[in-house]
């Protein structure tokens, strides 16, 4: 054949079948035999050919795709959503591609208008931190894709969503630490411009007010990024006080490890002299020194539920459901960090 590239009507003509023959055969079609099946399918492999993924997708109507928006890849909590997503969509038949708005909303948009022309079957996102509008998303209700959105989520329009609750976790955090002995608590704040970094700062609060402890704005510190740089700086605005805190939540755990590396420099005592808790287990709080205590926020098992969501409205299709939130519970994980007296470390569960 001089073609270098084999063509369906190549391999028909070679093995003496019709065109349509071989597209059914290739596709596993029940009205085709398997005698033709298999002997399709193996001098389809030994000539090299490759169905055309493009046509058969515009025939199916289907591409079996879905397009992934992440702020960051290389942040830990994103890299486990994504690996539940791609995980469940594997097991169901579909790939994923992903990108990555870097938190720029300029990004977001350029690739929002990418994907609205790559005939992806649904997409998974979760928001930049510069987005406080999704009209960018909007179009893709009108072609109908449906979209699910994790953790950052919209408020300006009904939309599938995977959460968790943030405020009742960042409660749950600070009670612990109530409940550790501890009187003076601070907290390294997340961008205050994102509602769900707004919800862990709320849930402190209340902690507080419950328990009535004062709320000192001196003993809260907000961040643009959470990142172990800003935690340094957090950590050195603390030791300038006249008098440290006993106890502090921190809204990541990058934060919460550059506190204690910072700490332990200085000499400061955990927990002893001051209790910490961080937010998403991540690997690192296993190993640090003292062992962090954290919540675990679910992450693959948000990429999961996002994933499963998507599907089901894909396939499914059922016009009747507007929109759905999917609330997933976390996990208050006991480590040294916050244990003024030394004990086993266990696990402990919150709802």
């Amino acid at each position: 054949m001089k073609s270098s590239r084999i063509t369906l009507k190549d391999l028909a003509k070679d093995l003496n079948l019709s065109p349509s023959t071989i597209s059914r055969a290739l596709g596993n079609h029940p009205a085709i035999s398997d005698f033709t099946k298999k002997r399709v399918q193996n001098r389809a492999e030994e000539l090299g050919f490759r169905l055309n993924s493009i046509a058969s997708s515009f025939r199916k109507k289907k591409t079996d795709s879905i397009g992934i928006i992440v702020p960051r890849i290389d942040i830990h909590f994103h890299s486990l959503v994504i690996s539940g997503i791609e995980e469940y969509a594997y097991n169901n038949g579909y790939h994923v591609t992903i990108f990555q708005s870097k938190d720029l909303l300029k990004r977001e948009k350029e690739i929002a208008k990418i994907l609205q022309t790559k005939m992806v079957d649904g997409i998974i996102i979760c928001l930049s931190i510069e987005t406080k509008n999704c009209d960018h998303f909007k179009k893709f209700d009108k072609l109908g894709v449906p979209m699910v959105f994790y953790d950052r989520v919209p408020t300006d329009f009904e939309a599938n969503k995977i959460v968790i609750n943030d405020f009742e976790s960042a409660y749950t955090a600070t009670e612990h630490l109530i409940n550790a002995g501890c009187k003076r608590i601070g907290h390294i704040a997340g961008n205050q411009t994102t509602d769900i970094f707004k919800a862990r700062l709320e849930g402190y609060k209340a902690a507080l007010k419950k328990h009535k402890l004062p709320i000192d704005s001196s003993l809260i510190l907000p961040t643009n990024n959470l990142n172990y740089e800003e935690g340094v700086k957090c950590a050195q605005k603390y030791m300038e006080l006249p008098e440290l805190p006993d106890g502090i939540f921190c809204a990541n755990d990058y934060t919460a490890v550059s506190i204690i590396q910072v700490f332990r420099k200085a000499e400061i005592k955990i927990p002893r002299q001051v209790a910490i808790v961080g937010f998403s287990n991540y690997p690192i709080s296993k190993i640090i020194e003292p062992n962090l205590t954290t919540i675990n926020d679910r992450a693959f098992q948000m990429g999961e539920a996002s994933a499963k969501l998507l599907i089901r409205q894909i396939e499914e299709k059922n016009d009747f459901i507007e929109s759905e939130t999917i609330t997933l519970k976390t996990e208050l994980i006991i480590r040294e960090s916050s244990a003024k007296v030394p004990v086993t470390k266990k696990v402990v569960s919150q709802k």
